[in-house]
């Protein structure tokens, strides 16, 4: 029912556009077509739909990644997770995008659907005049964390760090204020205010009246905004950066979010209404300057459990590097890239704790940017009760290697 409901939308806003364009007639090429009172052209977001005024656009996209995994594809959470020995092979992601504008090139739109598993992920409005003030409304991915924010189609790496599991905020419903402030030079920043519903994917309603509440601030140094998208494909020949603080604070039944909606961390019972006041900041540094990237979180999470009374913190951090070998040595493909990731995480930093981290190296081969690659990779993951925090307690440790190989392509 929902995918016929997305293509109910596409169909609307054709006859739309069809409906209020010119009835001038325009010269063609070989990358473009005019069919009645619309243009179809295709570029780098797909399909192209738009009317000669500016004043509608919409661009449809599709996505595509397939993966194989061995011996698992998902980052461990259980003891048992360290002992899988299967080989996972499946279409990882199957999306549509569909985005543009309408009436007025400031009031913009998006919407992304999951075709394999059936959900709405995003659904947004935008209302985007002017540069230092922006509002939208809808469901889509916290601006929170860089990494989380980035799409899983512009990442450098196969997934996100086993961090993500644990500090993500994920999608919510709600509004933000957001924008850009350039005074000049150093003086560049954006930031985002946002309140949300707090209980994830698909929670229109709130558990308890308690909400959601979102600030990002990011400073631009360089006085250049960098794009939410990992490796340097682009190749800046300036030095362009970033340094962000957010935080975030929330009350609710869940104790973690993730694309499927509000859940529990482990260790953490199903929750009543209100039952964990969450609060979480982060810092954030990022840079890209020809052909190298670079990109690092640092993250504290407090969980208090209202019921059960227990105060529970959590650090971690994730260093992430990738580059471009060519530009050192020309017989290395210009379109190939190595990385490295290296993150770990503290679930209990008030008690006898255990440390998970990850290390993570691999390949990315640009066939046509991030709209065409494939990448490899291999990750060491490991968890150990002793911990550096805790000296002296009985020290076991659990690991093991872990193969991805991806393909990942939009059109």
């Amino acid at each position: 029912m929902r995918i016929f409901t997305v293509t109910f939308i596409f169909l609307i806003f054709l006859s739309t556009v069809y409906a209020g364009n010119l009835k001038d007639s325009v010269s063609v090429d070989s990358t473009r077509a005019f069919s009645g009172k619309m243009l179809l052209e295709y570029g780098k977001k797909g399909f192209i739909f738009r009317d000669k005024t500016g004043n509608y656009l919409m661009h449809v996209e599709f996505r595509g990644q397939f993966r194989i995994s061995y011996p698992a594809d998902s980052d461990p959470v259980t003891y048992d997770d360290y002992d899988k020995n299967d080989i996972y092979l499946a279409i990882r992601r199957a999306r549509i995008k569909i985005g543009g504008h309408s009436f007025k090139p400031w009031l913009k739109y998006y919407l992304e659907y999951e075709l394999f598993s059936s959900n709405l992920l995003d659904f947004r409005l935008m209302f985007e005049k002017y540069s230092w003030f922006k509002i939208k409304i809808g469901q889509w991915k916290v601006q929170y964390n860089r990494e989380r924010i980035i799409s899983s189609g512009k990442q450098q790496t196969a997934e996100r760090s086993i961090l993500t599991r644990v500090f993500t905020v994920d999608r919510q419903q709600g509004i933000s204020f957001y924008g850009n402030i350039d005074a000049g030079g150093m003086l560049n920043f954006n930031y985002w205010l946002s309140v949300f519903m707090g209980t994830g994917r698909g929670g229109k309603m709130n558990d308890d009246h308690h909400l959601m509440y979102m600030a990002r601030i990011q400073w631009n140094p360089n006085g250049r905004v960098l794009k939410f998208s990992s490796s340097d494909i682009e190749y800046h020949k300036k030095f362009t950066s970033l340094l962000v603080i957010a935080g975030v604070t929330n009350r609710s039944p869940y104790t973690r979010f993730s694309q499927s909606g509000g859940g529990e961390l482990d260790g953490f019972p199903a929750g009543s209404p209100g039952q964990y006041r969450v609060n979480q900041c982060m810092e954030e540094t990022a840079f890209k300057y020809r052909g190298l990237s670079w990109q690092q979180e640092f993250h504290y999470k407090q969980i208090l459990d209202k019921i059960n009374n227990t105060d529970t913190r959590m650090l971690g951090n994730l260093a992430q590097a990738g580059y471009f070998f060519h530009y050192l040595w020309t017989a290395i493909p210009e379109n190939l890239e190595m990385y490295a990731r290296h993150a770990f995480f503290f679930p209990d930093i008030t008690r006898n704790s255990i440390v998970q981290s990850e290390i993570t190296f691999g390949f990315n081969y640009f066939v046509s940017g991030h709209r065409f690659k494939v990448t490899a990779e291999t990750s060491y993951l490991g968890v150990n009760e002793e911990g550096v925090l805790n000296p002296g307690y009985p020290n076991q440790i659990h690991e093991g290697w872990r193969g991805r190989l991806q393909l990942d392509i939009s059109f």
